[in-house]
């Protein structure tokens, strides 16, 4: 094998992108030192020249002279009567460089040398792509659905990279084949056995934010600060935002006339609900806003306990608490208060509170019963066993038996 042959083998990585050319240089020299040094036991009297551009490696042997029959290890040293034939004007104690030739490594040596040579490359790449990725954390990114399967899947970038999205992290009613785009955020980056695992997400509040600042210019330089987003993704959004000039109104900004901004973000959402709202520090016109549309009576905060008790009109709890029971959900984690609704009026003498059944039905039970607007066993049983179901996480053995309970109390 010979110089050139060894050097078209290893060029095809001088246009590798992703690797700046100083770092190929130390690369490519440090493999070829190895090699030599194992071959040499050292590597103190060797020059390696890496030309990235040419794609060209040249390494030169320095040996010293000494008299004729006192050579102890060729490979450093060279008899005189040999170095006056390079140079008939060298002197004993002085070097002679001779350049080493590439057949002098073996065939297999240079497989083993181009083995090394894949490894580090590849090393490099996932460095590259783990640190590129990890500052994306949190961007939006565009790729192409390269492969769909049950639990999750792969999209490929610009630069073909491959990345993932799980099924935990598609809005429930996505639906994308081979070729299609996609638009996802960066939600985190893995390491997995020495690999770079880029996870992709479409539920992240961080993807609605993205789209906000896309859609919405007065987001993207600053005029608009988004303060929190919560979602329940496929379903409902609410988005709070605050503008820190009078003159822009922060809600209508980001809705555009006749709704013209946020309807691309509901598309790209699959027609998931978006509530712009304004943000307050006054938490009891916060958690107002937050529960639009229904029309609150009063609120009662408890700081310390982090709730607050909301007192609506009977025809207001339904939408307070909004379809499968998302308004309401999303409205506490928005305000950051557990929120237990009330219907305001007339109390049924003949119904009886929810706490009254502590001793039979768990505490955590009943707090999620107060969640969805039931706070007496007969707003409980007028929901009905099939509706309340959709509006809770409760099982529907639970939600069975708390209504067997229920009703034994009026029987």
């Amino acid at each position: 094998m010979d110089n050139l042959e060894l050097v078209d083998s290893f060029s095809e990585f001088k246009e590798l992108k992703n690797i700046d050319k100083q770092t190929m240089q130390h690369v490519l020299e440090d493999v070829f030192r190895a090699m030599l040094k194992k071959k040499f036991n050292t590597d103190e009297h060797i020059d390696v020249i890496v030309n990235i551009d040419k794609g060209d490696v040249q390494i030169f042997l320095n040996k010293e002279i000494v008299d004729d029959g006192e050579v102890e290890d060729p490979n450093i040293e060279i008899a005189y009567s040999d170095a006056i034939k390079i140079e008939p004007d060298f002197e004993i104690g002085e070097e002679v460089t001779e350049e080493f030739r590439f057949a002098d490594f073996g065939r297999r040596n240079v497989l083993s040398l181009r083995q090394n040579l894949i490894s580090r490359i590849m090393e490099l790449e996932k460095d590259h792509l783990y640190k590129m990725y990890k500052e994306r954390i949190g961007d939006i990114i565009t790729g192409e659905v390269y492969q769909v399967w049950k639990k999750e899947i792969m999209v490929l970038d610009d630069e073909g990279n491959e990345l993932i999205l799980p099924k935990s992290e598609q809005i429930p009613s996505d639906y994308f084949k081979k070729g299609e785009s996609i638009r996802a955020v960066v939600a985190k980056v893995d390491m997995r056995n020495s690999t770079p695992v880029i996870i992709l997400s479409r539920t992240a509040p961080e993807f609605l934010e993205r789209l906000f600042e896309l859609e919405v210019p007065e987001v993207f330089d600053g005029l608009i600060t988004i303060k929190r987003i919560v979602r329940e993704p496929g379903e409902r959004a609410k988005v709070a935002v605050e503008s820190y000039d009078d003159r822009v109104d922060p809600v209508g900004a980001c809705v555009g006339m006749k709704g013209s901004r946020i309807h691309g973000i509901v598309r790209e959402l699959r027609n998931e609900n978006i509530d712009v709202i304004n943000y307050t520090s006054n938490p009891q016109l916060f958690i107002q806003r937050a529960l639009s549309p229904a029309k609150i009576s009063s609120i009662e905060i408890d700081e310390e306990a982090g709730r607050a008790k909301v007192f609506l009109k009977p025809d207001q709890v339904s939408l307070a608490i909004g379809r499968g029971g998302h308004n309401i959900k999303l409205g506490g984690r928005l305000t950051g208060y557990e929120l237990d609704v009330y219907r305001e009026g007339e109390v049924d003498i003949e119904d009886v509170d929810l706490e009254e059944f502590a001793d039979e039905i768990d505490s955590w039970i009943l707090d999620e019963l107060k969640a969805v607007g039931c706070d007496t066993a007969k707003s409980v049983l007028d929901i009905g066993l099939e509706d309340l179901v959709k509006r809770t996480d409760l099982e529907d053995e639970t939600i069975a038996e708390v209504f067997k309970i229920l009703k034994a109390e009026f029987e």
